[in-house]
Order: structure tokens, then sequence, then C-alpha cells
């Protein structure tokens, strides 16, 4: 059994080496299974790639690639998944959270019949905001990425083969891997593991990051744009009743002035949801122009143990 382990690499010079080394023993210490790695740079400056290359020259399991620039997280999952020859693909981060100690709950879980598994965690090891804005992208996936009500997602995941053949369909330019999951399978399973603190630096994903990647649900979802129906046609009942009631104290009180303040009001929160709504729109726009424009979802640089599987 080969298990494709896939890992996007962000200036993880320090600690990639220390993962592959920790997730071979663990495959030594289960017989029967193999591994291989698929390591991404996603642009990092330190020398990522060159720890990736030696790690490649010393070991034939290892396949290294190097992107043209930061693509993201997700981008770089799409990169690691084209080269992946496992029976199961599983992955995983650079950084020891998602610890090579918990691998083979997720591999004997996804052996009862799963396309999918999660490894979840009952107690996070992040900071408050990353656990904030975990929280809220549980939430908000729920509703825009039709995600199961009883499944949990994580970055700690496994699939079989087939899943990962269709996954590699996607050529979108602002992936997100959980959305396409969703959209191949619903057959999926969870497992209880561990989760670390990190060994080193901090999280790669600024504030600015976290926001590019939850606007990357609207590529697998046209819930914003039913809301913009609903908040328009609010918007207009609202003012059909602001008128009716003008109307009747009018009647009621012909010698009423009309109050400049409040018509001001209506005209502002109108106008506002207007406006709101026609960004909803740019911003679907603005990714269709994006696609006709064909920008990439990556650009590799160079792959080191690559032509070595085709030989």
């Amino acid at each position: 059994m080969l298990i494709s382990i896939v890992i996007p690499c962000y200036y993880s010079q320090k600690t990639i080496g220390k993962v592959v080394d920790m997730v071979s023993d663990e495959f030594r210490k289960n017989d029967g299974y193999e591994c291989e790695f698929v390591l991404v740079n996603d642009g990092s400056t330190d020398g990522t790639f060159d720890e990736i290359a030696r790690l490649s020259r010393e070991r034939d399991n290892v396949k290294g690639v190097d992107l043209m620039r930061n693509f993201g997280q997700h981008n770089a999952l799409m990169a690691a998944l084209q080269y992946t020859e496992g029976d199961y693909i599983l992955g995983m981060d650079d950084d020891m959270q998602t610890h090579p100690s918990q691998i083979f709950k997720l591999v004997h879980r996804i052996e009862e019949g799963f396309d999918l598994v999660y490894g979840i965690y009952p107690q996070h090891k992040n900071s408050a905001i990353k656990n904030l804005t975990s929280r809220i992208n549980k939430k908000t996936s729920r509703v825009m990425l039709s995600r199961p009500k009883e499944v949990e997602s994580s970055n700690f995941w496994i699939i079989t083969r087939t899943v990962r053949d269709e996954v590699i369909k996607f050529d979108t330019f602002n992936p997100y891997v959980d959305a396409i999951f969703y959209r191949v399978t619903n057959n999926i399973g969870m497992v209880e593991v561990e989760h670390f603190k990190r060994e080193y630096g901090q999280s790669g994903y600024t504030f600015r990051k976290l926001l590019k990647l939850w606007l990357a649900y609207w590529n697998f979802s046209v819930v914003p744009l039913r809301l913009s129906f609903f908040f328009g046609t609010f918007s207009f009942l609202l003012g059909l009743v602001f008128i009716v009631i003008l109307i009747i104290n009018k009647i009621m009180s012909p010698g009423m002035p009309v109050g400049w303040s409040s018509t001001m009001c209506v005209l502002a929160l109108l106008f506002g949801i207007v406006l709101m709504m026609l960004g909803v729109v740019g911003e679907y726009l603005g990714k269709i122009i994006l696609i006709l424009n064909k920008t990439p979802q990556y650009v590799v640089r160079d792959t080191v143990g690559i032509k070595r599987d085709k030989e």
C-alpha cells in the first residue's frame, strides 16, 4: 500500500527535514505500507527548496516542486496532487502541528471504506485569532459550500486515489480543496487526532491571506448572489413601506413637514444596501475576468525527483 504525503512548504527550511524523518519512522513501524513525499515550495526564499532538493537526493521517495511565487496553500496542494502515485493521498502541514504520530489514525479510518477522512482536533493549539477565524470558516462553509452538518474539516486529511483523480480536474485560479472534496463525495469520515504546537516560527496566514482564502469559497457558491437578491427585495419592500407611511401621514396631517433627516436616513440605508450588492456582483465579475484571462493556478519553476519515477 503506497501512501502519498503532500506537504505545502512555506519558509520551512528548519522543519521539513524533521517532518520527513518522523513520517518515515512511522511507516517503518507499520508493515505493509510505503510512503512517498511530494513537497511543494510555495515561493519561500529562505532555502526551503534547497532543503527539499537535499532530501530528494538522499531519499528515493521524495519529490520536490518549486513554484515561481507564493500562490497559497491550496494552490500548492493542487500542484502536489499532480505528482502523486499513491493508493491514498494524505495532506499535512510543514510545522509539526499535524503530527506524524497521528497519521495511521487517518489511514486505518479510511480503510473502513470512506473516500475522505479528516483528522479533527478536540483541543486546538492555535492563537485566539486563528481559532476565531476557524470558527467563522466552519459556519460559513456549511452554508456556502454545502458541507454536511455532521462533518468537521481540518488541514489534516486523507483521500482515495479516485477522489484525487477528480480533484485535479479543477483548474480554477483560486481553489479551495475542501470545497472540491465536497463536490466529489459525501462519503466522509472523521477521526480524533491530537493537535500539537508549532515547533518553529509562526503561521504564514496574515489577515489579508485569511480573507483571500475565505473569498475562495465564492468560487464554489452562488449564495452571495442569492443573498444580494434577497437584500435587494428587502430594500425594495422597505422603501414601499416608508412611502405608504409618508402618504398616510401626509393625508392625516397635511401641515406636517417632511423630515429631511428621516429622508436622508432612508436614502443612506437603501443606497448602502445597493452598493453592498454591487460589490458582491463586482467580486464575481472580477473572478470571471481573471478566469477569462487564464490566471494560472500555479507555475512550476523546477522539480526534483520527478524524472526519476518516469525513467
